[in-house]
């Protein structure tokens, strides 16, 4: 049999839930994704606690809550502590959205689930990796080679390749074909018949989405239309994710036109983000990486936007038409939260939703049609502990220390006892001189009156002593051929203030936030949260606009066809559109396809059977190889056999000669190359329903291999035309891309 793998859901499957599934690669288990939803409801990860201790590897994909908010809480409360991977952009954004998730949640509630050091203990462990870069795992997962691919989602967004002898396991969800302005699109189309997809079924119901240019004018006009009204624009996105996307259409849009109207971007880490986002540059488009490389201009230089990281700082600028992009999407906590209740009764005002918002959520509330007149809503906020309340709290606080002090202090001396005795019994009894005189008490206590005390409470004479010992402890130190062995601690400064040192994460944060957030961490005035119940009456104008980045159902048809897996396992759908894309892929992809329920586990080990084999050094000395381009290939005719370790090996034909071969080229050809080649040949060629139209009959194209098993590129190009000179000659221009063997 092939490699065994079995998927496990341990959320979100049938809906719309975080994601997170267990894969068990030949008994490796592999987390892939720990995600989260806006409400931190620990009910969805009970699934996870009960195989968190399984684990062997985690697996990142996207920056957000959804693909890992639950990563802090599952290595702090479930026992999760596998070594985790993502690419750099999702390590450093994914650690800011928890960083504003945090403290959006700690302003408006006691949240305790996980605290500023419990997300900076989580992403320390983080193995970063670059795109398509192998990683070889050791030890238990010995012979598995991980991947990371684009996914043209989010900024460092990843399809997960996982590869054991041969065969190929993709993990591909939340995947965008369509290339935007700071993203390229997947590259999930390059791999064709892998062993096993898992993919969602998020959009399969959506159908086909306009083109990106007409999106973005219709979102530009209805944003200037609000605008030259006097009215005000709320945004509600993510942290670091789909809102860089905004940012740039903005951005560019208010440079072309020179347009005044101010736009402000409000996340406690702001700042933060865009900074980092500066220097992943090499993560994004095309277009984006060559204007840098011309201009030395960085796209995300912000001239027409303004980070703000406290509403504080909003309610300064001046009152009149403004856009606000502020977090959190879901409109559940955070600064959009407040902006809305402010500015929802005024109907001059819009407020624009650029994804589908998650479940139960207010966002998600105001997306529906129709939309509510009004909705309920809870305003709390943090403020300080006066009177009696404060008088309370700092007794109850005097209190809480002097028992940490008494029970530190007991622990001390039982340690000292403990060490002291262990001293005596491996020193041996007290050895006296009889010859000495032994001062008196009464002189003794005479003499050193003032110290009797110090010198005899708090130790205990063994049996073998003849007197009151103070312990003592050698202090041997280590030397080698350079002198004495240091600890560098010993000599490292250390500031009292601690100001930065929660953000040193991996030493590479620069060891600051955003001045607010950090202000804000650092707080330790005591306070508490108040709430109330209001009820907002929705006046202002209410937008859906699909900025989600994400590919549509005809698309992922397309795309799925195209890969054609040998087995399919669908996830992240709600039912209705996981039921429907199941049963077109069963008629139009492969014949098994599976939809797993929550910790129902799936066997979809292939059906193929892989066997390793030596090649023997016989057989190697008879191989002629013939170098083509970067590498050297050969023929090889061959039977096997067992040698004298009963190992299977490929041994030389005994008696018959090897067969002739008949002549095949080799290698890999772009259309769009192949298309400027003949371009410089003098010969018409243009793209036309997906074809290659050489001048005025002939036709090439490229089909994948639907019969092909065990994985691979596996493409044919089909020359199609009437038998002539111009068709001889473009079949001979196409031989001259490959080489032959």
């Amino acid at each position: 049999m092939g490699t065994s793998v079995q998927v496990t859901p341990l959320c979100g499957v049938y809906n719309e839930n975080p994601l997170s599934y267990l894969v068990s690669i030949d008994g490796f288990n592999f987390l892939i994704d720990c995600g989260w939803n806006d409400h931190f409801d620990t009910s969805l990860l009970e699934p996870l606690s009960r195989v968190a201790s399984t684990v062997d590897a985690v697996l990142l994909s996207h920056p957000d809550t959804l693909h890992l908010g639950s990563l802090p809480y599952a290595m702090k409360q479930l026992g999760l502590s596998a070594p985790v991977f993502a690419t750099e952009p999702v390590y450093r954004l994914g650690l800011l959205t928890m960083y504003d998730h945090y403290l959006s949640r700690k302003q408006v509630s006691e949240f305790d689930l996980f605290t500023l050091d419990d997300i900076d203990s989580a992403f320390q462990n983080i193995t970063r990796l670059n795109q398509s870069q192998n990683y070889y795992m050791s030890g238990k997962g010995e012979g598995i080679v991980i991947a990371p691919h684009a996914a043209g989602h989010l900024l460092g967004g990843t399809i997960w390749k996982v590869t054991k002898d041969g065969e190929d396991v993709i993990y591909a969800v939340d995947f965008n074909h369509r290339k935007e302005r700071h993203l390229n699109g997947t590259v999930l189309e390059s791999f064709v018949r892998p062993a096993v997809l898992i993919t969602d079924a998020y959009n399969a119901l959506l159908s086909n989405q306009p083109p990106r240019r007409q999106r973005d004018q219709q979102f530009l006009d209805t944003i200037l239309k609000t605008l030259r009204t006097d009215g005000k624009i709320l945004v509600p996105v993510d942290t670091a994710g789909r809102v860089l996307e905004l940012v740039l259409i903005l951005e560019q849009f208010w440079e072309q036109h020179h347009l005044t109207y101010p736009i402000y971007f409000l996340t406690y880490v702001s700042s933060s983000t865009i900074d980092y986002v500066k220097s992943f540059l090499e993560w994004m488009s095309d277009s984006i990486a060559k204007s840098f490389e011309n201009t030395r201009e960085n796209a995300f230089v912000l001239k027409n936007i303004t980070l703000l990281v406290s509403k504080s700082e909003l309610e300064k600028v001046p009152d009149g038409p403004k856009i606000v992009l502020a977090s959190m999407a879901s409109l559940e906590v955070g600064f959009s939260h407040d902006i809305f209740v402010e500015w929802a009764a005024d109907s001059k005002n819009l407020v624009l939703f650029t994804e589908r918002a998650q479940f139960a959520t207010l966002a998600r509330m105001l997306q529906s049609d129709p939309p509510p007149k009004a909705v309920k809503v809870t305003m709390s906020k943090r403020i300080p502990l006066v009177g009696e309340e404060l008088a309370a709290y700092e007794e109850e606080q005097t209190q809480k220390r002097k028992e940490e002090s008494l029970k530190a202090s007991l622990i001390k001396e039982e340690e000292a006892k403990a060490s002291l005795g262990e001293e005596l019994a491996v020193g041996g009894p007290m050895i006296i001189d009889a010859n000495i005189k032994q001062p008196s008490s009464k002189a003794s206590g005479l003499k050193h009156g003032a110290f009797r005390d110090v010198l005899i409470d708090g130790f205990v004479s063994p049996p073998s002593s003849a007197g009151p010992m103070f312990p003592f402890y050698e202090n041997t130190s280590e030397w080698d051929d350079f002198g004495e062995v240091i600890n560098p601690d010993d000599y490292t400064i250390k500031d009292e203030d601690m100001d930065q040192s929660f953000m040193q994460v991996d030493g590479d944060l620069n060891g600051k936030l955003d001045e607010a957030a950090a202000s804000l961490m650092l707080d330790t005035t005591p306070s508490k949260v108040v709430s109330s119940e209001l009820t907002v009456y929705v006046k202002c104008s209410l937008v859906y606009m699909d900025f989600e980045g994400r590919s549509d159902g005809s698309s992922m048809k397309k795309i799925l066809g195209h890969v054609s897996p040998l087995k399919l396992v669908l996830v992240h759908g709600s039912a209705e559109a996981t039921e429907h894309l199941k049963e077109y892929c069963l008629k139009n992809v492969c014949p098994d396809v599976y939809a797993p329920q929550i910790e129902e586990s799936i066997d979809v080990t292939s059906d193929l059977c892989a066997y390793k084999v030596q090649l023997s050094e016989k057989l190697m000395s008879n191989i002629l190889f013939k170098k083509i381009g970067d590498y050297e290939i050969a023929w090889v005719d061959a039977v096997v056999g067992k040698t004298e370790s009963d190992t299977l090996s490929l041994l030389p034909l005994s008696t018959t000669p090897p067969p002739p071969h008949k002549t095949v080229l080799v290698g890999d050809i772009k259309m769009a190359d192949f298309k400027q080649f003949l371009a410089s040949k003098g010969i018409q060629v243009e793209f036309a329903g997906g074809a290659l139209r050489c001048g005025e009959y002939v036709t090439l194209r490229k089909v994948g291999d639907s019969s092909h098993k065990g994985g691979g590129n596996i493409q044919h190009i089909i020359l199609e035309g009437p038998l002539s000179e111009e068709y001889y000659n473009i079949r001979d221009h196409l031989y001259s891309q490959f080489y032959p063997l």
